[in-house]
């Protein structure tokens, strides 16, 4: 498949702006300003302010004189390469390569992307009526370098579509300036009598190098395709993207969901040949207004699995807001894991943490609560409770060490000891009585001391000893005293709360 790109010309970037949000400027002569060396100089002027003789780069005083009704406004700084990013983002709806071409143009990679629209006419029949709508008149041209359509937006008079491998032919009316040369080059051409491309393409390159310089042959080169001419998108692609582009708008919930479906299983296909698993998805919606309407997903553990990732989507589905109709469909792996298919067991009973359908039992409660309610943790090798467990990341990884069943562990642990005041006996007595927040509580029973040493090679400090205790009411509760009973500075702490 040859490379085709799309050129976009906005001839009245600015001027097409301001009219946009000033209707009524459509139908005067008007002028965009600014300072330059201390005088006024036009920077850009409307199709009617050209008609009158009005063009960039004249002097604001002289171009009143020509037409004393002309409309004068400030120039916006860094106005031209804000809407050429804006309008390259909107663009991405006919393909995920947009790069921004200054002054005025944008630069589409649409290798791929025309047949989608019944080919090339098409293609470009479709950019321009949705630009002409948003305002902005545009010349669009394709072919298979983006030197090649650059030249023919801007300076072709017949077919705006060039062929496939018609690069040469398409250039040969064109004047010097659809090459992209520089000022000086240009100027010598005309003054050689060289005006049009064909007097010059089929010259000697060693001659054309020697008169014109290496920028002359760069160019050149790349509008013949002999050179790749790489662009920078505004939205760099991800990898592992699949596009589904519509005829016509879609506003059914049932049209999102069939359209979904298609887009998971084309690339649910690819990761099985690919070996890859899905962990992060994003559905995008590009509706016609401009908006974009979009959901997300994650897997605890990677999936290859349409069904699947189609019901964690189903659950968001209702948050689209289609408008007036979507015209195009976004599916994005954000995040891949490898997979390989686990290797069956015939006769061992399924259940525990590698079976798949806790994993996907746990997607769906995610995508219901939310990520951030669902934890799970795995042992740690510290003494201190606090310590003695961390988050894991994934439903399969595997402890590096077992959880302590000797001893007996509250099911709410506090993530940060509480201090409290206790009444005891000495010198190694449990509490007969303690108050938190503000209430007194009575134990009647109680079982301890268990000591539990810091890390020395964590840090220094007291040891803790712990009580298991149950007041008046039933309730139980985790205690310890920091450092020995006769310490001046020994303090009582609530630490957990036991079923």
């Amino acid at each position: 498949m040859s490379s085709r790109y799309v050129s976009i010309w906005f001839h009245h970037l600015t001027t097409d702006w301001f009219s946009v949000r000033q209707p009524q400027l459509g139908l005067l002569p008007f002028v965009l300003k600014a300072s330059t060396h201390g005088r006024m100089i036009i920077t850009a002027a409307n199709t009617k302010a050209e008609l009158e003789g009005i063009n960039r780069g004249m002097v604001v005083a002289d171009a009143k004189a020509i037409v004393p009704d002309l409309q004068v406004l400030d120039d916006i700084p860094d106005l031209p390469e804000k809407l050429l990013t804006r309008l390259a983002e909107w663009c991405i709806r006919f393909s995920p390569i947009v790069a921004i071409d200054p002054p005025e143009g944008l630069m589409i990679d649409a290798t791929g992307c025309s047949h989608l629209w019944g080919g090339d006419s098409n293609y470009l029949i479709d950019i321009e009526r949705k630009l002409i709508q948003k305002g902005y008149k545009v010349r669009t041209a394709i072919a298979d370098t983006p030197g090649v359509a650059w030249a023919v937006a801007r300076y072709g008079k017949h077919s705006l579509v060039i062929p496939p491998n018609r690069n040469v032919e398409a250039l040969l009316p064109l004047p010097p300036e659809g090459l992209r040369l520089e000022q000086e080059a240009i100027d010598r051409l005309h003054k050689l009598g060289l005006h049009q491309i064909r007097q010059f393409i089929h010259m000697p390159r060693p001659t054309l190098r020697r008169r014109f310089g290496p920028h002359f042959m760069m160019r050149l080169k790349m509008a013949t395709g002999e050179e790749i001419e790489a662009i920078a998108p505004v939205v760099p692609p991800e990898p592992y993207q699949e596009r589904l582009p519509c005829m016509e708008p879609i506003i059914t919930a049932t049209g999102i969901e069939i359209a979904l479906r298609q887009l998971l299983e084309t690339l649910c296909k690819r990761l099985r040949q690919e070996q890859k698993g899905l962990r992060t998805a994003v559905f995008k919606c590009y509706r016609v207004d401009g908006k974009i309407e979009s959901i997300d997903i994650g897997t605890h553990r990677s999936s290859q699995s349409a069904i699947h990732l189609f019901k964690l989507f189903e659950i968001k589905l209702t948050t689209i807001e289609p408008a007036l109709g979507i015209e195009l469909f976004v599916l994005e792996a954000i995040k891949l894991e490898d997979h390989s298919p686990e290797q069956g067991k015939m006769w061992e009973a399924g259940g525990g943490l590698e079976d798949m359908r806790l994993s996907e039992l746990v997607d769906r409660l995610a995508v219901r609560i939310g990520q951030e309610s669902i934890h799970r943790f795995v042992p740690d090798e510290h003494y201190w409770p606090e310590r003695s467990f961390r988050p894991s990341s994934t439903l399969y990884e595997q402890p590096e060490t077992s959880w302590p069943i000797d001893r007996q562990r509250p099911i709410n642990l506090l993530k940060h000891p509480v201090q409290i005041e206790v009444t005891a006996p000495i010198p190694d007595y449990p509490p007969m009585l303690f108050r938190h927040k503000g209430k007194l509580h009575m134990v009647l029973k109680a079982d301890g001391p268990e000591r539990i040493e810091q890390e020395w090679w964590l840090q220094q400090g007291q040891h803790r000893d712990y009580y298991r205790v149950e007041d008046e009411d039933g309730n139980r509760y985790w205690l310890f005293r920091l450092g020995h009973y006769d310490d001046k500075d020994f303090q009582w702490f609530l630490h957990g709360f036991f079923a």
